[in-house]
């Protein structure tokens, strides 16, 4: 992008194309509008018999395609960290659209800010999700460098709390100077930082984040101030060093008062700092919140890239706030009317456009009415879609409103399109993805949608899907799930592979229930394996039944990272498997499958096998059939009898073998297999 396009950047702005070619003068868009078109994000559509837009890549099976979703944007971040290390340096990335390698971009701001949160919240749901540790080690190294290189001087009157940006490639962090000068913060970014430091000392019993959410909290105290129409109680951005906010780009108001009261309300509940003053502050927060904002839909104030400007509203505060009372409904006494209210707010107002795409409603950024963010249709803003089909798949949980429940699942269905390296999909301006967007907000509310319907969740796996706790640690075995939360009362779901013996709670047997209205227990539902726990006094869970699959291991093709085309030779992983001498080779992502994959060295190869370096359980792949006929996938072992598949022209399919016994060698055979492209090719150890 050249110099003048980040100007438009900054202004966050996307001209109407038309109005820009003509010389006219802009005029008000379409609120909503029809865009039934045949792909997203370059993927071509799936669609039900009544027309109706279906998950991808696997349009059958939702659990496979949600969960992937979130699991393809992890093997793209871990990536990332371990071997480039872009996320402490850039807030945006592009690729090679021949070799799909990653490429920073050095020249647009960082932005840190609430990158830093919405991490933490993904994180926050992946591990216990998984129970990959490696989310733990990516969380804290995230973390921790930019609490070393982030933050802002003792002595400053927003002091020792985290900068909202850093100047383009700044490995230190000290404001954006293209915003009018460096040293500045944003105050919602304060309490936002601050409630992700606090949720992490949860995660991990680290007291080094829970001090630099008590700073956060202090720091936000010590600058409140009663608002009005016009000001809120912190400036939307203010300069660390004597706090004031005069002139732009700094701007004296932001409705994104929800962050800093999470931060107030988590505190208070751990009785952690000055909870007086604490208390006090949140009180005189709200109040404000609620004459103001949510008296007059006033929504302005959250982007680190905007200058501040009370026409330029946007969605991410109205629903953000939404989410939080319909997770914590003792908040708001007027929840639910809140809640309704801010998402048909979000999907009628005329300060950006809306798409209909499919039957699926698509929300883009922010607007004034004229102008607005982000890019066409069916290219971006799959984050914000997500948020918004959290909050109405939580918005039914709540309620039982199965309208919200349809409209969530539509709007979700869409955002799967985005998953992974896309040819199609991409931030404003540019051909680039953001880091917030791709990697941590969209992610993380993408996973809001097994908490709140788990039985969209997968089937054939046991998984914990949501918790009222953080969980601190979890395990998952054949007919096993134990784990613990930070909080003794919590109220937790799963859906397992597997019907629960005996539930055990600190050791402690757990009822059966009809429901859990008023105290302790569990319900199960034996038709979805739907499991609801209450627990109360006690942090250590233990399920244990009769079924189900042991967890297996994995291998993507994406860790270690090879080059595209690499032929394989020998071992990879290291000590896992012997690939033998070209018969495989690393592939692009396309088709069905969003990341780097394996394929035959030899197009037109009618077999191929590889060899295990020890005994193993083969237990299946990935297949994507990118040819123009009927594949026929045939697998078998020196050992084991064979098993055919059949995938279709551009199917993708989860092969499962069933097998118990562990073999030596694998070998396949293929029938029209010149498009065969696999992936996440599982395992088990003897």
């Amino acid at each position: 992008m050249n110099y003048a396009t980040r100007i438009l950047h900054l202004a966050a702005v996307v001209l109407v194309s038309a109005m820009i070619a003509t010389g006219q003068q802009p005029k008000p868009f379409p609120v909503t509008s029809v865009v039934d078109e045949p792909s997203i994000a370059g993927h071509p559509v799936q669609l039900d018999a009544q027309g109706k837009l279906l998950p991808w890549p696997m349009p059958d099976n939702i659990g496979y395609s949600y969960s992937s979703h979130f699991l393809t944007q992890w093997t793209i971040l871990w990536d990332q960290y371990y071997r480039q290390r872009l996320p402490y340096f850039y807030c945006c990335f592009d690729f090679d659209r021949t070799t799909f390698e990653l490429q920073p971009d050095p020249y647009w701001v960082n932005s840190t800010g609430y990158l830093r949160a919405m991490m933490q919240g993904f994180m926050e749901r992946l591990y216990p999700y998984t129970g990959d540790p490696r989310t733990l080690t990516f969380l804290q190294d995230f973390v921790d460098y930019e609490l070393e290189n982030g933050l802002t001087p003792e002595g400053y009157a927003w002091s020792q709390v985290p900068y909202a940006s850093a100047n383009p490639g700044a490995k230190r962090y000290t404001g954006w100077s293209q915003l009018g000068a460096e040293d500045f913060i944003e105050p919602h970014v304060v309490g936002e930082d601050g409630y992700g430091y606090l949720r992490l000392y949860e995660m991990t019993g680290n007291t080094e984040y829970l001090r630099a959410a008590i700073r956060c909290a202090d720091a936000l105290v010590k600058n409140f101030k009663p608002g009005d129409e016009v000001n809120s109680p912190w400036p939307v951005r203010a300069f660390a060093r004597d706090g004031k906010a005069d002139g732009p780009p700094m701007g004296p108001y932001s409705a994104n008062v929800i962050e800093p009261i999470m931060l107030f309300d988590e505190l208070i509940r751990l009785g952690q700092g000055d909870v007086a003053g604490y208390t006090r502050v949140r009180a005189g927060a709200w109040d404000w919140f609620q004459k103001y904002p949510l008296a007059h839909d006033v929504w302005v104030g959250y982007f680190e890239d905007t200058v501040a400007s009370m026409d330029n509203m946007n969605q991410v505060i109205p629903l953000e706030f939404a989410r939080y009372v319909l997770l914590h409904p003792e908040k708001d006494p007027q929840w639910r009317e809140h809640a309704r209210h801010l998402i048909e707010w979000v999907k009628i107002t005329p300060k950006w456009p809306k798409y209909i795409v499919h039957g699926a409603t698509v929300t883009t950024e922010q607007g004034n009415g004229i102008n607005f963010c982000c890019n066409l249709p069916n290219q971006c803003c799959d984050s914000h879609t997500s948020r918004l089909a959290a909050v109405e798949a939580l918005y039914f949980a709540k309620t039982g409103d199965a309208a919200y429940r349809d409209a969530a699942f539509r709007s979700y269905n869409w955002v799967t399109y985005f998953q992974g390296l896309s040819y199609g999909a991409h931030a404003p301006f540019s051909t680039q993805w953001w880091f917030t967007d791709e990697f941590a907000d969209g992610p993380r509310r993408m996973m809001d949608a097994f908490w709140a319907m788990p039985e969209w969740a997968p089937a054939d796996e046991s998984h914990l899907l949501g918790s009222t706790s953080v969980v601190t640690k979890i395990s998952y075995g054949k007919g096993s799930v134990t784990y613990s939360t930070f909080d003794p009362e919590s109220s937790d779901v799963l859906r397992l592979d597997f019907s629960p013996d005996f539930i055990t709670a600190d050791g402690k047997p757990l009822t059966r229930r009809k429901d859990l209205d008023q105290s302790g227990g569990y319900t199960f539902d034996d038709e979805t394996h739907v499991l609801r726990i209450r627990h109360e006094g006690a942090r250590d869970i233990d399920i244990q039944g009769k079924g189900g699959n042991a967890p297996p291991q994995c291998i993507t093709f994406d860790d270690p990272h090879l080059a595209a085309g690499t032929v394989l030779k020998g071992e990879y992983p290291s000590g896992v498997i012997d690939w033998g001498t070209d018969a495989w080779r690393i592939n692009v992502p396309e088709g069905g499958l969003g990341t780097f994959n394996l394929a035959p060295t030899d197009a037109k190869a009618k077999t191929a096998e590889f060899r295990f370096y020890w005994p193993r359980i083969f237990v299946g792949v990935d297949v994507y059939n990118g040819g123009p006929s009927d594949a026929t996938v045939t697998i078998h072992t020196p050992e084991i009898r064979e098993i055919s598949f059949t995938i279709k022209p551009g199917q993708l399919q989860r092969l499962r073998t069933g097998w118990r016994d562990a073999s030596s060698s694998v070998i396949f055979e293929f029938k029209n297999g010149e498009g065969l492209r696999f992936d996440n090719l599982a395992y088990l150890h003897q």
